[in-house]
């Protein structure tokens, strides 16, 4: 390895007298590792002309091995350095619904992940009363639901607000509109989230409140499903500004339109632990986090 490393300097310096410079060995010295070299290998690396040194093909074949070493090496020792500064192997459960995991948890594991890279995180999706009882049974570290929750067992921490927009497709008929109120939902075509999910309880109830029927032609629990439907089938849908990231709505050619209702129809999405995670550093941690990257970033 000693010797590869030699022996890349001397071809990027093209010169032994400023190889031997820049390693702060005399010219001989350098030179007898590269004979060294020569003779462990078995082939002439360097074609000798006067001063200049040209590399044989089994030369140039050797540097680009000693290039592949010299990039390992760099890598091992960064993966080394992040492990000594994560400490070490550990793990972490999780648990959120479908619609939470879809729209919050790849930024904020993201960014958990760039500073404990080492931490395995296990997930377990369910509706929101099920994950509040996972947490109550100590059986995920930490819940993520879209909603407040008041319990004397369980800590609460609010993450962000949200509010839902009415999201159209490319062609829509209600783009053109200068103002698009709630009556207009009213035997709207739409794509909607399954019965029984957060999101929907949060719809049905804005329906009610405002007596409004939509003409409910599909109902999913897939965000994609839904925002490739809206786009396929020329309907409307509802769905959490959260989630509706630029690049998601430039790629499926949506337009977002904002009801002063829907705006101030919002939901929290919480953090919810119990007692018992007070005494999991790694859960301590995976807290800390979150709450400073929705403090950043929302």
């Amino acid at each position: 390895m000693e010797l590869l490393d030699v022996f890349a300097v001397v071809v990027e310096q093209v010169s032994l007298n400023k190889a031997s410079q820049l390693l702060n060995i005399s010219q001989p010295a350098l030179s007898r590792k590269i004979m060294k070299l020569e003779e462990e290998l078995g082939v002439e690396l360097f074609i000798r002309k006067g001063k200049r040194l040209e590399l044989t093909k089994a030369g140039q074949i050797c540097y680009d091995h000693a290039l592949e070493l010299r990039h390992l090496e760099r890598k091992f020792k960064q993966t080394l350095q992040l492990y000594k500064a994560a400490g070490t192997h550990s793990s972490i459960t999780i648990g959120a619904s479908l619609t939470t995991l879809q729209a919050t948890l790849p930024d904020l594991i993201t960014d958990y992940l760039q500073v404990y890279p080492l931490t395995e995180i296990k997930l377990l999706t369910g509706k929101t009363h099920e994950i509040v009882t996972m947490v109550k049974e100590h059986k995920v570290d930490i819940g993520i639901v879209a909603s407040q929750i008041n319990a004397s067992s369980l800590h609460c921490e609010p993450l962000f607000d949200d509010h839902l927009c009415l999201v159209l497709p490319l062609g829509h008929p209600f783009i053109d509109r200068d103002e698009i109120t709630m009556n207009d939902l009213n035997d709207l075509p739409m794509i909607l989230f399954s019965k029984g999910t957060w999101y929907r309880i949060l719809m049905d109830e804005l329906f009610h409140r405002y007596t409004i029927l939509p003409n409910v032609q599909m109902e999913i629990d897939s965000f994609e499903a839904i925002i490739r439907l809206v786009s396929t089938c020329k309907t409307a849908t509802l769905l959490p500004k959260s989630y509706l990231r630029e690049d998601l709505i430039q790629n499926n050619e949506l337009i977002l339109r904002y009801l002063t209702e829907l705006e101030q129809t919002k939901r929290t999405t919480s953090l919810i632990y119990s007692d018992q995670a007070t005494d999991n550093p790694e859960s301590l941690k995976f807290i800390e986090q979150a709450i400073s990257y929705f403090t950043k970033h929302r």
